[in-house]
């Protein structure tokens, strides 16, 4: 009888479990990109920021043409970091300040020939707020349990005296 209980309570913590696992493992990756926009009398510039990571798209305004050949320098918080070209026409920085919270002045610096022009984007990261513990966690479900395990246990003892006092 005991190890139908335990099996029984195994069956039904282990979808709980995985379910707990699961949602906030991903959490960080999954956040949607913070999307910056900024222009100047040449270009047009579109950057996308996840974690310490944005990914920057440099088009002209003339025609919406990508920007292939230029160089792209971005200073965030004092630090500059040059941006890698991209198989897309792209171009990628990855620095640390950009994972930070608060807010952030990135200065992006393109040079194309003669060209040369400042853009500046401004970065907002907030801090997601910690979450109250909620009712249903996995926690307080695993706690439940536990209560159960040992009043049924419990239970079945005092039952098992009583049976052996009674032969």
């Amino acid at each position: 009888m005991c190890a139908v209980i335990l099996g029984c309570l195994t069956l039904w913590t282990a979808p709980v479990a995985s379910a707990g696992a699961g949602a906030g493992a991903g959490a960080v990756e999954d956040a949607a990109p913070v999307r910056l926009e900024a222009h100047s009398t040449h270009y047009f510039v579109v950057a996308l920021v996840r974690g310490d990571m944005m990914n920057i798209h440099v088009s002209r305004l003339l025609d919406n043409a990508a920007v292939r050949d230029a160089a792209v320098v971005a200073t965030i918080r004092g630090s500059s970091y040059p941006a890698t070209a991209q198989a897309d026409g792209g171009y990628s920085v990855t620095a640390k300040e950009l994972s930070l919270p608060g807010s952030a002045e990135i200065d992006l610096l393109v040079n194309r020939g003669t060209d040369r022009e400042h853009l500046i984007l401004m970065l907002k990261n907030v801090q997601p707020e910690p979450k109250a513990e909620e009712k249903n966690s996995v926690r307080q479900i695993g706690w439940w349990i536990l209560n159960f395990a040992v009043c049924i246990g419990f239970l079945m003892l005092v039952a098992r005296r009583r049976k052996a006092a009674e032969s």
